[in-house]
């Protein structure tokens, strides 16, 4: 039991810095920007490629787990990650901070985030057991996502923006050094042989849909709010369809090419057959919109503190401590709860909660308020967030056998990668377009979200009670 537990402590870890590197920048950017010579697009740039890289390599990566071995999968990533953390740390210049940030540690993160859930799922059978270890690589996940902010401001504001990549470092060789304890049963069967043109397609297909989401802070859902252009020509003027769609479009249409090609592919890149089940692909529903509501809501309370109420990055991210607070402590009983409930209860009692805790904040902040007036609704959604990210991930993967838990942990982290970026593209959308000042826009952003919450609810709701 001890050597089991001293397992899932380095797995947590690797989530919680994957997790870090994926909100802590936005806190750095000006800093950043100002450091390197570079503009403050320039830096955003460099964090839609981290989230597009990671988004788009996630199910290869895991197919990797099959023909590489899980572990030995799980540390090539965590070096990848590393050096590329490492590259950022000394970047002189973008083109450096681009190819170590943007580029290593996303495909470190696709390399290294599906083993985790994979090793999870087989080292323990028991489904009480089972749950409570989600709950601890869920939870450290969480945590890193709405920590990220405060730490990151801290560590910029106290030792500049390039220790928060040696922090990084610093924790990839204590995982590194601590991965000895984890056990990976040697796989029964031989090695499947990859599916490069499978992998090509879903990379191509998830690439473009996340991309395309991710311009809607630019061109808007609708109608395009300025010129789409390549070099000096206009493609799509202002007033016209947003290009956002062209994409999307384009994304699906390459996504549907992958679906056929897996149903005749002699070694598809994941099995045709994960795509049938009700139970997981309900479970892969709520995934993606709880992880919609988590990072879309961080945002958009982040944006409004620093926005609207002129707070510091450090102020920021101790306004949003309760929500972390509400994940640790969801987090902290996962294993007592899944062994009172099933888990489509749990994931219908989360996002009930995230809603409610959606509605405190629209209730009761106004733009006078006092900081301690977010700490109710935070915590309400934090708590709900942490309750429902442990029973859905367990949802899904106890669904499949050993066989099948690396296809399924690739597609389940690519739609959760989905959901991150639709939260915040929604998010950003919704302030972006918004033609006054003020916290109308905030108001109208939670209200969206909360409508999402809903949504989720109704989709945990149509799980199957028994399989």
């Amino acid at each position: 039991m001890r050597t089991r537990g001293a397992m899932v402590l380095p797995l947590a870890l690797a989530q919680f810095v994957a997790s870090y590197a994926a909100t802590t920048m936005n806190v750095a950017i000006s800093a950043i920007a100002h450091d390197l010579g570079t503009t403050v697009i320039g830096v955003q740039t460099t964090i839609t490629l981290f989230t597009l890289t990671m988004a788009a390599l996630m199910v290869p990566g895991s197919k990797l787990t099959d023909i590489w071995g899980r572990k030995r999968c799980f540390l090539i990533g965590l070096v990848v990650y590393g050096t590329g953390a490492l590259l950022a740390a000394f970047a002189p210049g973008p083109g450096l901070l681009l190819v170590g940030y943007s580029l290593l540690e996303g495909v470190g993160s696709a390399l290294m985030i599906p083993p985790i859930y994979i090793l999870v799922t087989v080292s323990f059978a028991d489904p009480v057991v089972r749950a409570r270890n989600f709950g601890v690589v869920s939870g450290a996940g969480a945590l890193g996502a709405a920590a990220g902010p405060l730490l990151g401001g801290l560590v910029t504001s106290w030792l500049g923006w390039r220790a928060s990549f040696l922090l990084q470092v610093a924790i990839v060789v204590w995982v590194i050094v601590a991965a000895r304890h984890i056990v990976d049963r040697p796989r029964p069967r031989p090695r499947p042989g990859f599916d490069l043109w499978g992998a090509v397609l879903s990379g191509a297909g998830l690439f473009f849909v996340v991309f395309g989401v991710l311009r809607t802070g630019t061109y808007g859902w609708g109608v395009a709010r300025e010129d789409f252009t390549i070099g000096e020509v206009v493609l799509l003027p202002a007033g016209g369809l947003s290009p956002v769609w062209v994409f999307v479009g384009i994304g699906a249409l390459v996504l549907y090419g992958f679906f056929r090609h897996i149903r005749v592919a002699r070694e598809p890149l994941c099995s045709p057959s994960l795509f049938r089940d009700r139970t997981s692909n309900l479970g892969l529903g709520t995934q993606t919109v709880q992880w919609l509501v988590m990072q879309g809501a961080f945002f958009v309370v982040s944006v409004y503190l620093q926005q609207e109420r002129g707070f510091s990055a450090v102020h920021t991210g101790l306004v949003l401590l309760p929500a972390t607070v509400g994940v640790l402590a969801a987090s902290g009983v996962a294993a007592r709860m899944a062994r009172r409930n099933p888990a489509r209860r749990l994931v219908i009692a989360g996002f009930a909660a995230s809603a409610a805790g959606l509605g405190l904040l629209l209730a009761l902040v106004r733009d006078d308020s006092a900081a301690l007036v977010f700490a109710p609704g935070l915590f309400l959604l934090g708590a709900g967030i942490g309750t429902m990210l442990t029973a859905s991930v367990n949802l899904v993967q106890s669904a499949w056998p050993d066989e099948l838990q690396g296809d399924i942990s690739g597609v389940s982290r690519a739609v959760s990668n989905l959901g991150s970026s639709l939260g915040t593209a929604l998010a950003g959308s919704v302030l972006a377009g918004a033609a006054a000042p003020g916290g109308g826009p905030f108001a109208a952003a939670l209200v969206v979200l909360a409508g999402f919450a809903v949504l989720g609810l109704v989709v945990a709701a149509l799980v199957p009670r028994r399989r």
